[in-house]
């Protein structure tokens, strides 16, 4: 995936500048590879080993992103609150309110398919009738088809028990057999 080289700088300011936070917490903060990004710092001539601070306390402290940071992990909600508003906005303003949000305008795009997606999937009355109507169906042959096993199973039982009946004692109804000499 190409990005745009304003998007690429930012990334690296993040990963040097004050309060820099590592390649693998910014990964999972904007949803580019750790590879990616460090490959960025190092093309930029910094080593990504070096770009975070030697304090172990600081550097776990800002490692540690909260999930609902996260844009993957916004709720719907919020997806959507994000998109309108981004919508309402001209291009100038746009940039400084997705590094605001701390998104891209990919996030954007994939949550604008997802809403259309989700709006050409909807469900209608009519559908949602004939979906019920096919449960009920389903839930009528199913039983049908559990109660003709039962039956099967008990014929076969049956079977397999007149034949034994018919090994141990013989068969007395069988018309070949010959008769006392009568």
């Amino acid at each position: 995936m190409q990005y745009p080289d304003m998007f690429k700088n930012a990334m690296i300011q993040k990963m040097t500048g004050p309060g820099a936070i590592s390649a693998t917490a910014l990964s999972e903060l904007v949803n580019v590879s750790q590879a990616t990004l460090s490959k960025w710092l190092r093309m930029a001539g910094v080593d990504p080993a070096h770009a975070f601070p030697n304090n172990v306390h600081e550097y776990t402290k800002m490692t540690k992103i909260s999930d609902s940071k996260r844009p993957n992990n916004w709720s719907p909600e919020d997806k959507l609150k994000v998109v309108t508003e981004a919508d309402a906005l001209d291009d100038a303003h746009l940039g400084e309110f997705l590094r605001k949000k701390g998104l891209h305008q990919t996030h954007l795009k994939q949550w604008r398919l997802q809403m259309l997606n989700g709006l050409q999937s909807g469900f209608s009355k009519k559908n949602a009738k004939k979906m019920k109507a096919d449960a009920k169906r389903i839930r009528s042959l199913e039983k049908d088809l559990n109660r003709k096993d039962k039956a099967l199973a008990e014929t076969a039982a049956l079977l397999v028990l007149k034949k034994k009946v018919q090994e141990i004692w013989g068969d007395e109804d069988d018309p070949t057999a010959g008769s006392n000499g009568k």
